[in-house]
């Protein structure tokens, strides 16, 4: 099969008939996924703090340090969320912060290795690469060792949070304090030569152009092509409400389902070396989040037990696993419950 190129896959998004743009999704998803399984998994995110020097524009999540609702969370708090999560069958915790300034690397040691003692079935998927890298410099050691020694501790593997969309001249206007693509891209390249697995992200609607998408696109690619460490790729819509970005530009087109859907088809053609493709249901609904199963995806994300950060920015959905199942079976695919390897744990 030839691969997509930068510029074909600029006419699918500028061009193509939305539904033709389903089928050929739908298509490349059936060869990647020939048994009509959809997955999902029983997680949940745990911020362990809401205190960040960033101060992305994007985001209404974020406290400075003497902000009166600025948290760290103690072990006992976050032991009392997994206790919470084991309730429910769950097998995953997302783990990430705010970038606090001066947690160093023993903190973070400690955290890992705790979770990993006293909790050996759950899977600690944590730490953006902005988190690791700036985990790096307050430590004043490498991201390499910072992975390796999160990874001695128990670190399983690592999300793509932070990806925002992969072009510095937006990064600089969105999220100027942040890594630069490059960096990104790097330091993702570095876990996976650790036998870190990670996913890839996207957040799009913002200024970006169609042009920087596809770039984003293509500089996900072409590190999976030399590491084949991303897991999976995972694309979401701006969510703006109490964001700094929003009432700087006030007009900004609020991303459609239709965007969101075209994008995500195109994700599927152009990442062809990803096998997986998460649908968001979080930010577009569950809805659209079905939807999304017949434009490529293969993967309905978490149950999502908490979720604290694009809330914070106005989007408030939540779905109860039978529902999620429901779902499934009505687009005609079969539910199943994955862990973090998107390993089969169960079959509805």
């Amino acid at each position: 099969m030839q691969r997509l190129t930068k510029q074909k896959a600029l006419e699918l998004i500028q061009n193509a008939d939305l539904i033709e743009l389903g089928k050929m999704a739908s298509a490349r998803k059936k060869e990647l996924h020939p048994k009509g399984v959809t997955t999902f998994v029983v997680d949940r995110n745990i911020n362990y703090t809401n205190i960040c020097w960033v101060d992305c524009k994007f985001c209404a999540f974020y406290r400075h340090e003497k902000d009166e609702d600025a948290y760290v969370l103690t072990f006992n708090e976050i032991d009392a969320k997994i206790d919470e999560l084991l309730e429910i069958g769950g097998t995953q915790i997302l783990f990430q912060g705010g970038v606090h300034p001066k947690l160093k690397i023993e903190w973070y040691e400690d955290l890992v290795e705790h979770i990993h003692q006293k909790y050996p079935t759950i899977t600690i998927h944590g730490f953006s690469a902005i988190e690791i890298d700036f985990i790096a410099k307050v430590s004043k050691i490498s991201v390499q060792e910072v992975l390796q020694r999160l990874k001695a501790k128990g670190l399983a593997s690592i999300p793509g949070a932070g990806a925002e969309i992969l072009s510095d001249k937006v990064r600089d206007i969105i999220a100027p304090k942040k890594i630069d693509s490059d960096v990104w891209i790097d330091i993702h390249k570095k876990a996976h030569k650790l036998d870190i697995m990670s996913t890839a992200t996207m957040m799009y609607g913002t200024i970006e152009s169609d042009e920087d998408i596809v770039e984003h696109f293509d500089m996900i690619r072409k590190l999976q092509d030399e590491t084949g460490g991303f897991r999976a790729f995972i694309m979401w819509s701006f969510q703006g409400e109490n964001t700094e970005l929003l009432a700087q530009i006030p007009d900004m087109d609020k991303p459609s389902s239709n965007r969101y859907l075209r994008l995500l088809a195109v994700a599927r053609l152009y990442l062809d070396n990803i096998p997986n493709i998460q649908s968001s249901w979080v930010t577009q609904g569950p809805y659209i989040g079905q939807m999304a199963l017949k434009f490529g995806a293969n993967d309905l994300g978490s149950t999502m037990m908490e979720e604290n950060v694009v809330s914070s920015a106005g989007a408030n959905f939540s779905m109860a696993q039978d529902e999620m199942i429901h779902l499934i079976r009505d687009v005609g695919e079969l539910p199943c419950v994955r862990n973090t390897a998107y390993e089969i744990l169960e079959r509805f």
